[in-house]
Parts: structure tokens; C-alpha cells; sequence
């Protein structure tokens, strides 16, 4: 009954972060918000979403396990996302190499990935610091820097030259309100759904989304809880090996989509954007509420995740671009961390 508990969990947090991500979008257009706030800051803000409310569910509801499955839940993301994740995306680029004929090297913006990368490593770094040396108040404060640190980056996407363009591309994939698709299955008579459709559905949309997230993060707390320690496996490893994969679900399945359209940097931007935030937001969460001691596994996650990182980074500092086989590489990262976590 855990493993249905545990894999219903995950589904309910990835239909809750899709309900919420094309629903908050469709808030901003109402709003009238800029091309580049939708398609840009509110898409990420929708698919990061869960990576962010599962350890706070987590850490406020888990009582003693909570912490241990928060920071794994944490440490998890930008762990998967430099490895497992990039296996992915390597893995699809190929395929669309062969039954497609793209190339198999991404023509992402080298600028874009060097200053995405860049501040993951410098961001990350200053977290896996601060799970050494167990300072209360250098906790609070790097929280502070973190988030300061981020609002900086997204102002600096802002204003790169090229930055309304991936942003029209990216609002270009915005899809129909689900909710309003579903009610127009009981009432034919609804007109289709467009730009001009009132904004209460969308409203709906989104808190019901986040009902979902909600509800799915507690029950996969129970259910982490019960399997971790029926399979004597600790708290932390097994949220950190399990969470991101529904969490970052949304972000592996877009870059997906965009690889095979040939949108490289949007799909390996989609990628490293997503690590700065993961080195952000969340981390500041974890320094506020937990002490934030990393050792063993979960230090050996943090140090893994900057060392794919720092792949990734000087890959394409070097040579400009990144491949798939350089990607599929990413998973040696991976694999090394499981056998290391089964040999303990």
C-alpha cells in the first residue's frame, strides 16, 4: 500500500505543477503582463513550484523524519537535474538525430549557459560552505544573499539582447486553459478558450493546483517515511534519489519537446535555469528552517552536483557548445553516487 501511496504522490505533484504552471500563465495574459513575464518568469516560477513546497510540507509536517526528507528533497533537485536529467536530454537529442536528422550538437547561446552555470556553481557552492560550518547566523544571512542573488539573475536575463525572442518562443507554448477544456466536455456550447476568455478560470486553476501540490507533498512524506524505513534505507538518500523525479518531471519533458523543435536554448536553458534556482530558493528554505548539516550522503550529493556541474560549465567554456554524448556522460555522475549510497 506505500508503493501506491508513494507513486500516487508523484503523480498528484506533477499534475498539480502542470494545472498550475499553464493556469498561472494564463493569469499573467489576463493580467496583461509583458511576453517576457509569461513566457519566462511565471513558466519557471509554475514548474519550479513543487521543488519548493515539498520540503516546506516536508520540514513543517514530517516532524523528525521531515527534516531529513526536506534537505534530501532539496539537494535532490540540482543533483538530478546535473546529472540524471542531462542523460536525458542527451539521450532524446540523439534519438531525434536519427529519426529526425537534427544535429547532435545543441546551438544553445553559449552566453546564456556560461552565466546560468556560473551562478550555480557559485550559489551551490556557497550552500554545500554553510552544511560545514554550522553557523546560525551565516545560515540567515546567506539566505538573504541567495535570494538577492537570484532576483540579480533574473534582472540580468532581462536585459540581454536576446532575451524577448526565447521568451516569445516560450510563451508560444502556452496551451489552452486544461480547466476550460475539461468544462467545454460537458457544455459544448462554451466558446474555445482564447486570450479573451475571462480570467476566473484560471484563478480556479491555480488554486486547485496547488491543492494538489500540497496534498501530494504530504502524502509523499507519509509515504518516504514508511518505505525508507521498511527498506532501511535512510530518510534523506531516499527523498534526494526519488523526489526530483517528480518534481523535475515538467522541466526534462519541455526540454524534450524543444530539442526536437530545434528550440536548443530554451531546452538547455529550461535545464540551468533551473539549477539556479534550485541553488536559490529552495537552499534558502533549508537554511531557515532546518539546521542544515550536511554530511555523508548528502555532502557527497552536494559535492557530486558541482563537479557535474563544473562539466558542464567548463564544456562549454571551451568548446562553446555542449553534445549529446557529453551529456550522456553526465550520467557516470549518477551511477557513481547510487554505488556509492548501496556499498555504505
Amino acid at each position: 500500500m506505500a508503493y501506491v501511496a508513494l507513486l500516487v504522490s508523484l503523480l498528484v505533484i506533477l499534475a498539480g505543477s502542470e494545472l498550475f504552471t499553464n493556469g498561472v500563465e494564463w493569469v499573467g495574459e489576463a493580467f496583461g503582463l509583458s511576453e517576457g513575464a509569461v513566457g519566462s518568469v511565471l513558466a519557471a516560477v509554475g514548474t519550479a513550484l513543487p521543488e519548493t513546497v515539498l520540503p516546506i510540507v516536508a520540514i513543517v509536517t514530517g516532524q523528525a523524519a521531515g527534516e531529513d526528507i526536506g534537505i534530501g528533497a532539496i539537494l535532490g533537485a540540482p543533483f538530478m537535474l546535473t546529472t540524471l536529467a542531462m542523460v536525458v536530454l542527451g539521450t532524446a537529442t540523439l534519438i531525434f538525430h536519427r529519426t529526425r536528422g537534427r544535429s547532435t550538437e545543441l546551438d544553445a547561446d553559449p552566453i546564456v549557459l556560461r552565466q546560468d552555470l556560473g551562478y550555480f556553481l557559485v550559489m551551490y557552492t556557497l550552500a554545500a560552505f554553510a552544511g560545514v560550518i554550522h553557523v546560525v547566523a551565516l545560515h540567515w544571512a546567506l539566505a538573504v544573499v541567495l535570494v538577492v542573488g537570484y532576483v540579480f539573475y533574473v534582472k540580468r536575463h532581462f536585459e540581454k539582447p536576446n532575451e524577448d525572442s526565447l521568451a516569445e518562443e516560450a510563451e508560444s507554448e502556452i496551451k489552452p486553459l486544461y480547466v476550460w477544456r475539461g468544462l467545454r466536455r460537458f457544455a459544448r456550447s462554451m466558446p474555445p478558450w482564447s486570450k479573451s476568455s475571462p480570467v476566473w478560470p484560471s484563478l480556479v486553476q491555480v488554486a486547485l493546483a496547488l491543492v494538489f501540490i500540497v496534498g501530494g507533498a504530504r502524502l509523499f512524506v507519509s509515504g518516504v517515511t514508511v518505505l525508507s524505513e521498511r527498506l532501511g534505507v535512510s530518510h534523506l538518500v531516499f527523498s534526494l534519489l526519488l523526489a526530483p523525479l517528480a518534481t523535475e518531471l515538467p522541466e526534462k519533458f519541455n526540454s524534450v519537446i524543444w530539442v526536437r523543435r530545434n528550440k536548443d536554448t530554451l531546452a538547455l536553458g529550461n535545464m540551468t535555469g533551473a539549477m539556479v534556482f534550485q541553488s536559490s530558493f529552495p537552499v534558502g528554505v533549508g537554511l531557515l528552517l532546518t539546521p542544515w548539516r550536511l554530511s555523508g550522503a548528502a555532502l557527497v550529493a552536494a559535492v557530486i552536483a558541482l563537479a557535474a556541474g563544473s562539466v558542464l560549465y567548463a564544456t562549454v567554456r571551451f568548446r562553446g557548445a555542449l553534445g549529446a554524448w557529453v551529456l550522456l556522460w553526465q550520467g557516470v555522475f549518477y551511477v557513481a553516487y547510487v554505488a556509492y549510497v548501496l556499498t555504505r
